[in-house]
């Protein structure tokens, strides 16, 4: 049976325990906070270009020359780039492993069933990139700062870079995994395609306006805009897995925090009644041996 000074020494440990989970849970709770605030104020920007992109969209048409290069699908994909947003430390529970899971088991069916072979990973934070180089995929880059601590400034180089490959021909289609927020206990692994160009349609827009005139011209005009759209909801989707990761981790370390809790009181339990049987022995022991002494 198990001793005294063993359940002591589990009941101190899941105590230290239990203080290191409250503390992470209150430094993800902090961090959470603030990112959410970010990506709130953010949204307003955000809508406003596709409300904007919803307003003219009814007037372009997508076979002219110089507006097609954004929005022609490939016949067939021989090149993909799939930007991996993940994060760079555990102890987010299965923050992570349901993008990959995502990825490799639902990845969408316009990839193919050869789409490993054909894809180049640009990993956006640690692990993704520890699983994908481990399973000898393509990576191309990674970048641990940009998933950290996403700024607009790095975010847009690495989308004007994904552009410029794109209208070289170098890729047939971007895509970007992450994970969306919808709660701190929920966020959705999502595969999106960014290029060829598709305006995201699951958010409130402004009602369209038909009459649009384009100064100086519809091609500067979307040429301009595009690139900028790419810029915005890329960004927005860095701002959703930053939140959605610290989300992760306060509900993880609660109830990490919740199951030392319940582990220390039955501990307690144990040890009181260890402790209650080591005493009854003791009065037993001293008893028999009066009684011994009388005989």
């Amino acid at each position: 049976m198990i001793g005294l000074r063993d359940i002591r020494n589990r009941i101190n440990s899941i105590a230290s325990t239990q203080k290191i989970t409250g503390a992470m849970k209150m430094i993800s709770a902090a961090k959470f906070h603030k990112a959410h605030d970010s990506l709130f104020r953010y949204k307003t920007y955000s809508n406003k270009i596709l409300d904007i992109l919803h307003q003219i969209s009814p007037t372009i048409n997508e076979d002219e020359a110089n507006l097609s290069k954004w929005f022609t699908k490939p016949s067939t994909l021989s090149r993909i780039a799939l930007v991996v947003i993940t994060s760079n430390s555990s102890l987010c529970g299965a923050f992570n492993q349901n993008l990959i899971k995502k990825i490799m088991e639902d990845n969408p069916p316009e990839f193919g069933e050869n789409w490993g072979e054909i894809t180049e990973f640009y990993c956006l934070g640690k692990k993704g990139d520890d699983f994908f180089r481990k399973k000898g995929y393509n990576v191309i880059s990674k970048d641990t700062d940009i998933a950290n601590n996403p700024d607009y400034k790095s975010s847009s180089e690495f989308v004007q870079m994904l552009i410029r490959k794109y209208l070289e021909q170098k890729y047939d289609a971007v895509y970007v995994a992450f994970n969306e927020f919808k709660n701190p206990a929920v966020q959705t692994p999502t595969i999106k395609q960014i290029l060829p160009f598709v305006a995201p349609v699951d958010k409130i827009v402004a009602p369209v306006e038909q009459d649009v005139i384009f100064e100086p011209t519809k091609e500067y005009i979307m040429g301009q805009l595009i690139p900028l759209a790419l810029e915005t909801f890329f960004y927005e989707m860095l701002l959703e897995n930053a939140v959605g990761e610290h989300g992760a981790r306060m509900t993880s370390m609660h109830q990490a925090t919740e199951n030392a809790i319940e582990i220390n009181k039955d501990l307690k339990l144990l040890y009181n009644k260890a402790r209650q049987a080591a005493i009854t022995n003791e009065i037993l022991e001293i008893v028999s041996g009066a009684e011994a002494l009388k005989g």
